[in-house]
């Protein structure tokens, strides 16, 4: 997002000082927020990731008002297992568009893909349903 020009990042984490840092390497777009004030940072964003093991099968759920958030922000959740988060079922649920984890997962292996077999496989709709009904979710 930063090579992309984005001008106004807002970073929350559960540890402070984790989200100060990563700010600092980043620059002056991003801004630090308190994890309690999460919901409200949302007010007037185009775009949410969840970037946090949270909502992940087995580990406690990520809890977050998206009141503030507006119905055409995208929301992006990296986990991938479940596919369907509970972030993003809420999000659907008022409306907005929802991108799940698979696509970052599958851009993940590709460069080791590579290095075990000497050739780079391309991320396409069809990788994504082989690897959906391989999960049996597809």
């Amino acid at each position: 997002m930063i090579d992309a020009g984005v001008p106004d990042i807002r970073l929350t984490n559960r540890t402070r000082p984790r989200a100060d840092r990563i700010a600092q390497v980043l620059g002056d777009a991003v801004t630090v927020h308190d994890w309690d004030d999460r919901g409200a940072v949302l007010a007037d964003a185009n775009l949410l990731v969840n970037t946090t093991t949270l909502g992940m099968t087995g580990k406690d759920p990520l809890e977050v008002s998206l009141d503030a958030l507006p119905e055409a922000a995208l929301v992006n959740d990296i986990v991938y297992a479940p596919l369907e988060t509970g972030l993003l079922a809420a999000a659907r649920a008022r409306g907005n568009p929802v991108v799940d984890g698979l696509g970052m997962l599958l851009h993940q292996a590709r460069p080791g893909f590579e290095a075990w077999f000497g050739t780079a496989p391309q991320v396409t709709l069809d990788l994504r349903a082989h690897i959906l009904a391989h999960l049996g979710q597809g």
